[in-house]
C-alpha cells in the first residue's frame, strides 16, 4: 500500500490548526505519511480557492479531504485507510451520514474508479438508511455513464445475494446503468421469492424499455 502524502491548509488565527499540524508532523516522523505540505491561506488565498476551502484546518490526506479539528489518532486512522476500497468506503460513509453527498459526487466525477468503494458500502450490513439513500442518489447521478456500466458484473453478482435488499438494489442500479446486459440480468428477479424485489425488477425493466424507446 503506498504511503499517502498530506496537504494542510491553515491560518495564523486558527485555534485548532496547531493541533492538526502537530499530529500530521508526528505521522511524517513515524512514516505513516510520506510528505507534508503546509500552506497559510492568508498568504496564499489562491490555494484555498483552488481546493474550494472556506474554513480551516483543512487536510487532504491521500484521497481524503478532512476539515475541522482532528486528533492525531483520527489522522493516523485515515492515513492507514488510504489506498484501500474499505477505507474509501469509510470516508464516503462519513460524508453521506453528515450530508456531504456533493463531496462524494465531486470525488467520483474526479475519479470514477472510486465507485468500487460505493459498492463496498452498499453491501455492508450496518450501512444505515440515510447512507443507503445517499448511495441511491449517487447512482441516479451516474445514470447511463460508463462508470456505472463498469459495475455491471458486480451488480449482477448481487442479484443472487441472500439479502432481498441487495437483490432489489441490484435490479434498480442495473436499470440505471442502461447496459445492454441489464434486461437479461434483471428478468430472473421477476420470479424472486420476495415481493418487493419482484416489484423493483418489474419497475426496472419498465424503465429500461422506456429508455430503449427514447
Amino acid at each position: 500500500m503506498p504511503t499517502p502524502d498530506a496537504l494542510l491548509l491553515l491560518t495564523e488565527s486558527c485555534p485548532f490548526c496547531p493541533t492538526v499540524l502537530q499530529g500530521l508532523s508526528e505521522l511524517v516522523k513515524t512514516g505513516l505519511i510520506g510528505r507534508l505540505e503546509v500552506v497559510n491561506i492568508e498568504a496564499h488565498p489562491e490555494v484555498a480557492r483552488e481546493h474550494g476551502v472556506r474554513s480551516v484546518p483543512w487536510v487532504r490526506l491521500g484521497p481524503f479531504e478532512l476539515d475541522g479539528l482532528r486528533s492525531k489518532a483520527e489522522l493516523e486512522t485515515w492515513a492507514k485507510r488510504a489506498g484501500t476500497n474499505d477505507g474509501l468506503a469509510d470516508y464516503f460513509n462519513e460524508l453521506l451520514a453528515s450530508g456531504g453527498l456533493h463531496k462524494v459526487l465531486t470525488h467520483l466525477h474526479r475519479d470514477a474508479s472510486a465507485l468500487e468503494a460505493v459498492l463496498v458500502l452498499l453491501t455492508r450490513p450496518d450501512t444505515n438508511l440515510h447512507v443507503q439513500l445517499g448511495i441511491g442518489a449517487i447512482m441516479e447521478d451516474l445514470r447511463g455513464t460508463p462508470a456505472l456500466r463498469g459495475l455491471v458484473d458486480q451488480l449482477a453478482a448481487l442479484t443472487t445475494s441472500d439479502e432481498p435488499r441487495l437483490r432489489g438494489d441490484a435490479a434498480h442500479y442495473l436499470a440505471l446503468s442502461q447496459s445492454p446486459r441489464a434486461v437479461d440480468l434483471i428478468r430472473p428477479l421477476l420470479k424472486d421469492a420476495d415481493s418487493n424485489v419482484r416489484e423493483i425488477a418489474a419497475d426496472s425493466l419498465h424503465e429500461l424499455e422506456k429508455h430503449a424507446r427514447e
